[in-house]
């Protein structure tokens, strides 16, 4: 049950006034000292939105979401990636992280030497793999959005979230990063960075909720993506 409140972003609070069960007598089923009523079991999976079974049989990890952070480089998904796994008591991975250890090259050599369709094809296989897995934040490239295999599997398993910036806060942060791929050599990238937004912007606004960065701390950004995802559910 815990791991069911978290994967939605929910506090005990939440689940208490979602449900009308007190916080401590919560806290006691979340830690297995206490013996619910099969009235109380029920009220609880109609809240977390699964079966009663599910909850006596142990499938909770089946039933957990996946939460993916959609956004172009510099939208912060590697800094408040992390933040948010340990918020929701789960792990974070970087997709393109995975592609690089299964391919054994640096996403540039990957488009180097092999080009962007097995690049597509690569992320495909390592995304299924990710997503069949143990639930956990999961950042992906920019760019997941504009292969309709990649992206329909990731909506169909996972929450998705779009960190949202403004033009100048993507520049300035990927700046600040010390990286300009795929920007480097280009005198016309920061046109070529608005561009590329508003092209996608449709496709990311798909996401499951959209979340504003700019002008926020990283505090601000995990905890209006947590208040979104509670928002959203399991939808």
């Amino acid at each position: 049950m815990r791991s069911l409140r978290k994967s939605r972003g929910w506090t005990r609070r939440d689940l208490a006034r979602r449900t009308g069960i007190s916080e401590r007598f919560l806290a006691d089923v979340e830690t297995g000292q206490a013996n619910p009523s099969v009235l109380r079991l029920v009220e609880l999976a109609e809240a977390l939105e699964v079966a009663p079974a599910a909850l006596l049989a142990g499938e909770v990890a089946a039933a957990c979401r996946h939460v993916a952070l959609l956004g172009l480089r510099g939208a912060g998904k590697s800094t408040v990636g992390p933040r948010l796994a340990a918020a929701l008591g789960c792990t974070f991975v970087e997709l393109d992280s995975c592609i690089e250890a299964a391919t054994g090259l640096q996403l540039s050599e990957i488009f180097q030497m092999h080009g962007e369709a097995y690049y597509r094809a690569t992320e495909r296989l390592v995304l299924s793999k990710q997503l069949a897995g143990e639930p956990c934040v999961l950042a992906v490239g920019g760019g997941i959005v504009t292969d309709p295999q990649s992206f329909a599997l990731l909506r169909r398993a996972a929450r998705t979230v779009w960190l949202r910036a403004e033009p100048e806060d993507h520049w300035q942060r990927v700046i600040a990063q010390g990286d300009l791929r795929p920007m480097a050599d280009n005198e016309q990238a920061f046109g070529d960075l608005r561009r590329i937004l508003a092209e996608r912007d449709p496709l990311y606004r798909l996401a499951d909720a959209v979340v504003d960065t700019s002008a926020r701390s990283v505090e601000q950004v995990v905890d209006a993506v947590r208040a979104a995802l509670a928002e959203v559910g399991t939808a």
